[in-house]
């Protein structure tokens, strides 16, 4: 998971004060970017573009691929569209940047040096990754059939229902979550999760420090959630982990 934000020292300020991050140089290739670790482990990459380059803030989700390339090439048999690469990012890996049929942005991920994030599902790391769409069953069938997340039958894929979302899937296990957009969602968008020990107090300091809350939601997979935006408007989630 990766955020691309138009000020980079101010949103490492908003998230190194919301979650603890400290945060390390990390590969320059497409701009000032830099990792943030927790406890000394991998937990997300924030990077910079230029505002007048026209891209609203948010956070990419990144699916972990055997060859960036190939998977280039599926996204745009399944009718995606391919912004950016396939390109090295130095030796950590080689990255793809592309939009699904509906316009939701993610990458792709070949990893080299750069494996993946190393913590996940503790405070302050993220938790779940989920798409918001319009277009549900159409886009299940455009990621699992790109990422080979589910096997193919009648031209439908094969996903797994459960707590009113689609679940992709990879040997069994869940990958990420769909959804009916909601009003918070004007586009087509991946939102990530992240996890709190205390929804309350996460989000009055969220939004202490410059953020807004979109709205509260009900009990999600993992336990009470809300939706909020960064100061400079990057979507994201908070989630207090159930004790079950």
């Amino acid at each position: 998971m990766s955020l691309m934000a138009h000020d980079l020292d101010a949103a490492c300020a908003y998230y190194a004060a919301l979650f603890g991050w400290e945060y390390q140089h990390g590969p320059d290739r497409l701009g000032p970017y830099v990792r943030a670790t927790l406890d000394g482990l991998m937990v997300a990459g924030i990077g910079q573009f230029e505002e007048a380059a026209g891209f609203p803030v948010d956070w990419i989700t990144y699916f972990s691929v055997d060859s960036a390339d190939e998977s280039a090439q599926r996204i745009r048999d399944c009718g995606g569209t391919v912004a950016l690469g396939p390109l090295d990012s130095t030796d950590a890996g080689r990255l793809v940047i592309a939009a699904d049929p509906s316009g939701a942005v993610f990458g792709a991920w070949e990893p080299r040096a750069h494996t993946g994030w190393q913590l996940r599902r503790a405070p302050g790391a993220v938790v779940w990754s989920e798409l918001r769409t319009t277009a549900v069953l159409d886009s299940a069938d455009f990621y699992a059939k790109s990422f080979g997340l589910a096997a193919v039958e009648d031209g439908r894929a094969q996903i797994g229902r459960e707590d009113d979302a689609i679940l992709l899937r990879y040997g069994g296990h869940r990958v990420a979550g769909i959804r009916a957009a909601g009003p918070e969602d004007p586009r087509p968008r991946w939102r990530v999760y992240f996890a709190v020990s205390d929804l309350d107090v996460a989000v009055k300091s969220a939004t202490a420090l410059g953020g807004t809350l979109e709205r509260s939601l009900p009990p999600a997979r993992y336990g009470d959630a809300a939706f909020l935006r960064d100061p400079q408007g990057g979507p994201f989630a908070l989630v207090q982990l159930s004790k079950a």
